[in-house]
């Protein structure tokens, strides 16, 4: 689940950027980022629908009143909560696949800044899934910005002879984000730890040489 380089291309969450740019001070930001960490959590622990504001603030340790300086309402930091997470995955991937040698060593570095990030943040998998159902276009937009980003990603390869001309583009990209998307849920979901090489060793293997056994 891998995006190419971002820079200013407008992505499928423009939409949802809000026209207020945050807190100007450094304690500011930094109360509006302690509430979006404890939000992570409570949403991830209890579901968007369980949660409460009551339960956010508690968890951050401010006041009500300071939750509501920041967030109209409990829908509104849950939709920031989602697109920071976007952002901070695609840059982390941005960052540590800007030095691959080739499409090969890119896969493979983009998957494994994807298995970190969503081990780092354990409530990933399942606070996007509740975007579903709290706001379906949100939750599209979501995977569509990666989407986007992925199928540039392989166009520039393509271009440059790495990737094969008869493929489907998105088709391509959606098949790769699965692949990753899955093998984390296997491993970082459900036992709480990274995939072991072995299981990245055969997704590569698999992306590049196919399950075809050697005539």
């Amino acid at each position: 689940m891998k995006t190419g380089s971002q820079g200013s291309r407008p992505t499928a969450l423009d939409s949802y950027r809000s026209s207020d740019e945050g807190p100007k001070t450094a304690r500011g930001k930094a109360t509006r980022n302690k509430l979006l960490r404890a939000a992570e959590e409570v949403f991830g622990e209890k579901s968007y629908f369980e949660a409460t504001v009551v339960d956010i603030v508690l968890r951050a340790g401010v006041g009500q009143g300071t939750f509501y300086v920041y967030f109209p309402s409990k829908y509104d930091i849950f939709r920031e909560l989602i697109l920071q997470l976007s952002r901070a995955l695609r840059r982390e991937i941005a960052q540590r696949t800007s030095k691959a040698k080739d499409r090969r060593d890119f896969e493979r570095k983009g998957y494994e800044a994807f298995f970190d990030f969503v081990h780092a943040h354990g409530h990933l998998y399942r606070i996007v899934r509740q975007a579903e159902w709290v706001d379906p276009e949100l939750f599209q937009a979501y995977y569509r910005t990666l989407l986007e980003g992925y199928m540039r990603g392989l166009k520039s390869a393509r271009e440059r002879g790495e990737v094969r001309g008869d493929l489907d583009l998105e088709t391509l990209a959606l098949s790769l984000m699965a692949m990753g998307d899955y093998l984390g849920m296997r491993w970082i979901l459900w036992e709480g730890k990274k995939p072991p090489k072995r299981a990245l060793d055969t997704l590569i293997a698999l992306i590049f040489k196919g399950m075809d056994a050697p005539t």
